[in-house]
């Protein structure tokens, strides 16, 4: 794939502040990131993360222009993004920021046709021709129906989407998002996810975008660019960051750790020893899931060393939970019930 977005040995960071009005005396400035060598490709979408803090708004900022870099350059259709005159990078490029914008009384289609600036005389005046590619884009987000309302009446996700499609509109190669899914809840974060993903299939556009939904990163992205709070960033598809231990040890903090055979974070807890799991489908799943939040190791297998077995059955779509400890069995109807026998049996064992 073609790349449309490269950084050449970049160094980002910012000035840091300093008290009293000095002239001419140059700001000592704090480094993030050094040596950023990133290549952001036609119909990929990438997924920045890394711990609060790291430098992730700092690097999209300097990608999108927005913010000189300490050292090196970005480029954008082989020129630099930092001396590109505005309109022509806004042609080439798009960003999308966390900060709330106040937009007065703006309809969403009014806000969508904000997008069509670097493409309008000094006039502003639409043609035929911006029309279509505004519809085309609040189409492209699902926000048609949207868009004759003020977007001081919409949700956050709704109003996310009609921002994406601001950007959109105007056509740009490269689409970059600052936490896109910061304030929604997560039926929308999955379907902005989903939309972007959906979006560089169907227009080849690159998307790079900025996000704290580590488990969607995993599930949705072509690659990851990881950028460890030391400023060292690692890229490459997600399976390959899991694999080789990048991943969790980026993220790895007290009382939380990655669990690489499931994909999933989970809390640490103590050990309260070992539960055999007998069953299949998604209750058994579910029942394991419980387990492992009440600190239990647990095991398909008949394990010597468990000291519960638990057995899911189901028998005309109704399931019950079969529990033996040591000689005793007892039957549960609900998971709920099954859970506060096991407290309560942990507890008696504990104290006997």
């Amino acid at each position: 794939m073609e790349s449309v977005l490269q950084t050449v040995d970049l160094t980002i960071g910012y000035g840091k502040p300093r008290r009293g009005n000095h002239v001419g005396v140059r700001r000592p400035t704090a480094v993030v990131a050094s040596g950023l060598n990133l290549q952001l490709r036609a119909g990929e979408l990438v997924c920045l993360l890394g711990p609060n803090g790291a430098g992730k708004s700092t690097l999209m900022r300097t990608l999108a222009g927005m913010q000189p870099p300490l050292e090196g350059k970005v480029e954008a259709a082989g020129e630099n993004v930092h001396t590109m005159p505005p309109a022509q990078l806004a042609r080439l490029l798009a960003i999308v920021l966390t900060e709330r914008i106040d937009v007065g009384n703006l309809c969403a289609y009014d806000l969508a046709a904000l997008g069509r600036h670097p493409y309008t005389d000094w006039t502003g005046r639409l043609r035929n021709v911006d029309h279509l590619v505004v519809e085309k884009a609040l189409k492209a987000v699902q926000a048609t129906s949207l868009s004759w309302r003020a977007v001081n009446e919409l949700s956050d996700g709704e109003r996310q989407k009609v921002m994406i499609a601001r950007a959109l509109a105007q056509e740009p190669a490269i689409l970059l998002l600052d936490e896109p899914t910061a304030f929604l809840d997560l039926p929308r974060r999955v379907e902005i996810m989903a939309m972007l993903r959906t979006l560089t299939r169907t227009t080849g556009c690159a998307i790079l975008l900025s996000t704290h939904d580590l488990d969607l990163a995993l599930r949705s992205a072509d690659r990851l660019w990881l950028l460890e709070s030391s400023g060292v960033m690692h890229t490459g598809a997600p399976e390959e960051l899991v694999l080789n231990g990048v991943f969790a040890a980026a993220f790895r903090g007290e009382g939380v750790e990655f669990a690489v055979e499931q994909g999933v974070f989970r809390l640490q807890s103590a050990h309260r020893g070992v539960v055999a799991v007998h069953g299949d489908g998604v209750h058994t799943y579910w029942t394991v899931r419980a387990m492992e939040r009440l600190g239990f190791e647990t095991t398909a297998h008949c394990d010597n060393d468990a000291r519960f077995h638990v057995h899911v059955v189901m028998h005309d779509a109704v399931c019950s939970w079969a529990l033996r400890n040591g000689q005793r069995s007892y039957i549960y109807t609900s998971i709920t019930d099954l859970i506060e026998a096991m407290e309560q049996q942990y507890a008696l064992g504990a104290t006997a």
